[in-house]
């Protein structure tokens, strides 16, 4: 389902949740940002309410918005999350989950909540959906990977997006997850140039599952990839800028989604 053409003085609170930081900014429809950047940490323990909360005073921070998109890490369908894997533990990612926090955030109606809490419409999407927003094309299969706490996935057909696959989940290796390969612990244990080789082994495998058209790789970490590696990875494979997870916030409320 797409949403119909924004006003051209339309303004968006785009929010990019992640499993460590928290960071918003408010954008016009052609996707111009009218404030800095704002992040502040992901606090824990995070029940949904408290998320909310937060948002909710990052855009007290930010000029006035006629609407909202908030990306968070998860399976999140129509706006109710599902599951989600940082926000269910006691102090962050990898540490010890909490059977309450499991039960507070499944079938949590996060876009009505925010809708309350902000007083305008609000769009919640996996974040690595929003990221994928704001870099396809619309041509082709289009899959975005985004590399940052763990992994999180996004694929799009001709710009329609696809439902979401926690991809971060699956097995790559026996006992071992796609977070648990690429993310953030493992890139500081192995150091930039081993974990680029295991990134370019992770793309290599997904190519014949996905036969994809684009590759876009983002988040906070597709900067360290080493240069080697990106070269090694082929024309089709795209880095996309961090950004993308705030200007996607924009474009999300066109790309064409199922039907709610």
């Amino acid at each position: 389902m797409s949403a119909p053409e924004a006003a051209p003085d339309t303004r968006t609170l785009a929010v990019d949740c992640g499993g460590g930081g928290i960071k918003a900014s408010v954008l016009d429809a052609q996707g111009t940002m009218h404030a800095p950047p704002r992040r502040v940490p992901t606090p824990y323990p995070l029940p949904p309410e408290r998320l909310v909360e937060t948002i909710a005073a990052l855009a007290d921070q930010m000029p006035p918005a006629d609407r909202g998109t908030v990306g968070m890490p998860g399976m999140v369908r129509h706006g109710v999350v599902i599951a989600t894997p940082h926000y269910v533990t006691r102090s962050g990612p990898r540490t010890r989950v909490v059977p309450e926090l499991v039960t507070a955030w499944a079938g949590k109606d996060m876009a009505a909540a925010l809708t309350d809490a902000l007083g305008y419409p609000v769009l919640v999407l996996n974040d690595a959906e929003v990221h994928g927003a704001g870099v396809v094309s619309g041509i082709g299969l289009e899959l975005v990977l985004t590399l940052g706490t763990g992994l999180g996935s996004a694929l799009f057909d001709g710009g329609v997006l696809a439902p979401h696959l926690e991809l971060s989940h699956a097995p790559i290796r026996w006992g071992v997850t796609y977070d648990m390969y690429l993310g953030e612990p493992e890139r500081r244990r192995l150091g930039d140039a081993a974990w680029s080789r295991r990134v370019r082994r992770a793309i290599d495998g997904l190519r014949p599952v996905f036969h994809w058209d684009r590759l876009y790789i983002g988040g906070g970490n597709s900067r360290r990839i080493r240069p080697v590696v990106l070269d090694a990875l082929g024309d089709d494979v795209v880095v996309v800028p961090n950004s993308a997870g705030l200007v996607g916030g924009v474009r999300a409320w066109g790309i064409r989604r199922p039907a709610d």
